[in-house]
C-alpha cells in the first residue's frame, strides 16, 4: 500500500546539469576565501576530501562533523577564521547559484497535490549541503520546506547516498515501512539502486537522468512528472 513518496532534490524537483551547478558553486565559495589564502588546489582538495568523508560516514557522527574533520586536515588550516565566512556564503551569496539550475512547475504541483491525496512527503536529499543551503534549493524548485514531512541535512544525519543505510535511516526516523512507500529520483546508483537496497521501490525521473553505472533503465517505472502522476494513480488504484 503506498502511503508516503521520498523524493530527491537536485535533478529531480530542480532540473539542473550537476557539473554547471558545482562550477558556479564551487567557484563563488572559492573567491570568498582566496583573501584567507587558499589557492584552487587546496580548495578543491579539501571540498574533495570533506565530501568523501560524508560518503563514507558510518552514522557514527554527523555529517557536518566528518565533514569539518577532513576538510581541514586536507587544507592544514585552523578554521576558526574560516567558518563565518562560508556561514555568510550561504546566507547570502550561494542563493545566486539558482541561476545554474532550471526550474519545473510541475515539481511542486505533484508534491502539493500527493499531499492534498493524503500521501505523506519527505524530502530525501543527498545531506552533502547545510540545512540553510538546502532550503534555499528548495525554494528554488518552487516550494518551501513546510511542503515536507521533514528533510535531511549534513547537520542531523550521519549516513548519505549510495549507502543504504540513509535511506533505512530516514525510514526508521518518520517510522515508515518500505513496503509503503516510493522513491523518486534521477540517479540510478543513489537513488533506484540504494533505495532498493533498503527495501524501497523506485520511480526513475529522467529529465536529468544520472546513470553512471549503466545500468539498463527499463528494469524501472521511468519517465517525466506526467508518468510519475500516472504511475503513482496506478499505485493508489491497487490500495
Amino acid at each position: 500500500m503506498l502511503k508516503t513518496v521520498l523524493f530527491d532534490l537536485d535533478g529531480t524537483l530542480l532540473p539542473m546539469d550537476q557539473s554547471v551547478f558545482m562550477k558556479d558553486y564551487f567557484g563563488r565559495l572559492l573567491r570568498r576565501l582566496i583573501p584567507l589564502g587558499y589557492t584552487p588546489e587546496v580548495f578543491h582538495a579539501a571540498m574533495k576530501a570533506g565530501i568523501a568523508a560524508m560518503v563514507q560516514n558510518d552514522g557514527s557522527r554527523t555529517g557536518d562533523e566528518a565533514y569539518w574533520a577532513a576538510y581541514a586536515a586536507a587544507c592544514g588550516r585552523d578554521l576558526r577564521e574560516e567558518l563565518p565566512i562560508q556561514k555568510d556564503f550561504y546566507e547570502g551569496e550561494f542563493n545566486e547559484v539558482s541561476a545554474s539550475c532550471g526550474y519545473n512547475p510541475k515539481a511542486a504541483e505533484t508534491v502539493r497535490a500527493l499531499k492534498e491525496r493524503g500521501l505523506r512527503v519527505i524530502l530525501a536529499t543527498n545531506p552533502l549541503f547545510p540545512r540553510i543551503a538546502t532550503e534555499m534549493r528548495i525554494r528554488w524548485a518552487g516550494l518551501t520546506s513546510e511542503d515536507f514531512e521533514f528533510f535531511t541535512a549534513f547537520e542531523d544525519i550521519g549516513y548519505c547516498k549510495p549507502n543504504p543505510a540513509y535511506y533505512k535511516e530516514v525510514l526508521r526516523r518518520a517510522g515508515l515501512d518500505a513496503a509503503d512507500c516510493l522513491m523518486v529520483g534521477n540517479d540510478v546508483a543513489e537513488d533506484m539502486m540504494a533505495g532498493a537496497a533498503a527495501g524501497l521501490r523506485g520511480f526513475l525521473l529522467t529529465d536529468c537522468l544520472i546513470n553512471t553505472p549503466g545500468a539498463d533503465i527499463e528494469q524501472y517505472p521511468h519517465g517525466s512528472f506526467e508518468e510519475l502522476n500516472a504511475y503513482i494513480d496506478h499505485l493508489l488504484e491497487e490500495n
